[in-house]
């Protein structure tokens, strides 16, 4: 049972082996080689291969496809980008210049017969046949970031964005262009992963549109005898197959906005994290205007222990944990220097004899277990950097104010005054105006009936607090079309006040928490898991059905079927670290009560609330 990361790792391994299995031979020698990439390759990369691991695997130098290149030769090239125009391009230009000896072309999705024959004839122009080796199709487009989350762009993601799907003036070609591309990246995903789904998808909508075209894509392929790429491997799932439940992110407007409480959750909000990278400023004082902010960058990788148990913690837990390795670390290196002081006893004492027998073995230990320290206080200091930058994000923005009454209006478990969301717009001192415009947003959804009048006066308020408040243009024409049937649709949410962290305040820590609500949250299904669950666990339901492998007359039998344990869930227009932890926990607690579920999450990009909230302004501005 492997991951897809593990999946897709296992392909770039063995393309960087110029495409040869991985032999133990090899891993102590690898052939040295030149990888170029363009930024959709680079961006595949990065958060799977570190340079020090690319230098492992042999590769001395890479470098983007579009720079200026010298000529290296006898080394052999590989090439990993997507087979666009440009690329292509640029390809017969190295092969026209003679850069390298030896051409191994790896492309990240499938590329056309009619661009193959055009790269040959002008591989037999520039007289190069004999240097390009091998030509791959790898079907790896799509980007992970953890064993079970995926998503398809980061780099010019643009034209896959909510704004993309829903703008009012998209043409059916970009519109058909978006979801080809859709489906090319989830076809992708089935390949790496060597099994078909079964596809459940929400009906009248993009989601739609793409399960249809998915459904046609792979059944041409199980249909081609040649070129079957399902056919006999084994896939990750290893007899049922997964089920893949295609959701429009207009299911759930509220989550994407909604303050939020976890570790990573809150590096995507606060720091801007993306492609498992953290940006941290480094300075905590006040900012100067027109001063440069010292940043830092902060890579978060799944080998971290801190960072693989706690990502999905709330923020308190976390700091309790880096405190808690802090003092562990600080014992070992009070062990190592009395250590040294012991060993500086005078040569001809008795007491000194005795002691190098035994001295000996704690300093080997001592001396071996120097590297691993290192390595941690480089952990606990990365850590301590970020959670110190989203404390102070917490205090000066008083996000867990935000939090907490946002996750009382969604739960509905109390009646939630407009008096309570009014006083926190009004506050000068509470949040950024972003911050004011998402908490009435998810009022607003939340609320089956807003009076005119009373909207009136939130609207005053929002634009005295200088808020844009073109997205309620779009919210507005939004709920008005979507009869929002989300009246207990958050149920069994809320927080509980626990006192404050004690431990921390007594034990002086390095992380300042007064004034800072220890909040637990208590667990609950967002919209996103509801459906998963129900279409897991019943063949009916509101999910329309498609099934890639059966004839087209056997749809009526599905029923008989046993719902799959394994699930791909891929919401169209844009995911969040919520969604993504929220499913963990549903797999969890499925997990506890004798089910155990895999279940992968994805989206076509991962915006975090500002990104979102920006392009809902767009939506709200073209209606005005």
């Amino acid at each position: 049972m492997t991951t897809l990361r593990e999946r897709q790792l296992n392909a770039l391994k063995q393309m960087l082996n110029l495409n040869q299995p991985l032999t133990k031979a090899v891993a102590n020698e690898p052939t040295w080689k030149v990888l170029i990439f363009d930024r959709v390759g680079q961006d595949i990369i990065s958060p799977l291969i570190s340079i020090k691991e690319l230098r492992e695997l042999g590769v001395t130098l890479h470098v983007q496809l579009h720079s200026d290149r010298d000529s290296i030769p006898e080394v052999p090239a590989v090439y990993f980008c997507a087979p666009t125009e440009e690329n292509l391009g640029r390809i017969c230009q190295d092969l026209d210049n003679g850069i390298y000896d030896q051409y191994h072309l790896n492309f990240i999705s499938p590329i056309t017969r009619q661009k193959l024959e055009d790269l040959a004839a002008s591989a037999i122009q520039s007289n190069s046949v004999m240097s390009i080796h091998k030509v791959f199709d790898q079907y790896l487009n799509f980007i992970c970031l953890e064993d079970d989350l995926f998503i398809m762009k980061h780099q010019k993601s643009d034209s896959l964005s909510y704004y993309a799907i829903n703008k009012g003036d998209t043409k059916d070609t970009e519109m058909e262009a978006i979801m080809d591309e859709i489906v090319e990246s989830l076809f992708s995903v089935f390949v790496t992963l060597g099994n078909v789904p079964i596809i459940r998808c929400t009906k009248g909508n993009a989601a739609e549109m793409v399960a249809k075209k998915l459904d046609k894509k792979l059944r041409e392929n199980l249909w081609d005898a040649r070129n079957n790429l399902f056919h006999g491997q084994a896939g990750t799932f290893s007899f049922t197959r997964p089920m893949l439940i295609l959701l429009d992110r207009n299911i759930d407007m509220a989550t994407p906005l909604h303050h939020t409480w976890t570790y990573q959750a809150l590096a995507h909000d606060v720091l801007d994290l993306s492609l498992n990278r953290a940006v941290v400023p480094e300075n905590s004082g006040p900012v100067i205007p027109g001063q440069k902010v010292k940043t830092r960058t902060c890579d978060l990788d799944s080998k971290d222990p801190l960072w693989s148990e706690h990502k999905g913690s709330p923020f308190p837990t976390v700091a309790e944990a880096i405190q808690e390795d802090l003092d562990k670390y600080r014992s070992s290196e009070a062990e190592v220097k009395k250590l040294k002081s012991s060993m500086g006893l005078d040569a001809d004492s008795d007491l000194a004899l005795s002691m190098v027998s035994d001295n000996t073995q704690r300093l080997t230990s001592a001396v071996n277990s120097l590297p691993q320290l290192m390595e941690k206080k480089r952990l606990i200091d990365m850590h301590t950097t970020i959670a110190t930058a989203i404390l102070n994000a917490i205090k000066s923005r008083r996000l867990d104010s935000f939090f907490e009454l946002e996750e009382k209006i969604m739960s509905k478990s109390s009646g939630v005054e407009s008096k309570a969301v009014m006083d926190l717009i009004t506050d000068t001192s509470a949040g950024t105006e972003e911050d004011k415009m998402r908490l009435f947003i998810i009022y607003y959804l939340c609320t089956s009936q807003v009076p005119e009048e009373e909207y009136k006066k939130f609207e005053t308020a929002l634009l005295a607090a200088n808020c844009d408040i073109k997205p309620m243009t779009y919210m507005k024409r939004w709920k008005g079309f979507t009869k929002m049937s989300s009246q207990g649709q958050y149920e069994g949410g809320g927080t509980k006040t626990v006192s404050m962290f004690s431990k921390l305040v007594s034990q002086g820590s390095s992380f300042v928490m007064e004034g800072v609500k220890n909040l637990v949250v208590k667990k609950h299904k967002l919209p996103v898991s509801r459906s998963v669950e129900s279409a897991l666990t019943s063949s009916e339901g509101e999910l329309s059905w498609l099934d890639p492998r059966a004839a087209r007359s056997d749809a009526t039998r599905r029923a008989k079927h046993a719902p799959p344990t394994d699930a791909v869930v891929f919401v169209v227009g844009g995911g969040s670290y919520i969604e993504y932890h929220n499913l963990i926990d549903f797999a969890k607690q499925q997990a506890a009560s004798g089910t155990t579920r895999k279940i992968i999450y994805g989206a076509t990009t991962l915006p975090n609330a500002s990104q979102f909230l920006k392009q809902l302004s767009l939506l709200g501005e073209e209606l005005q």
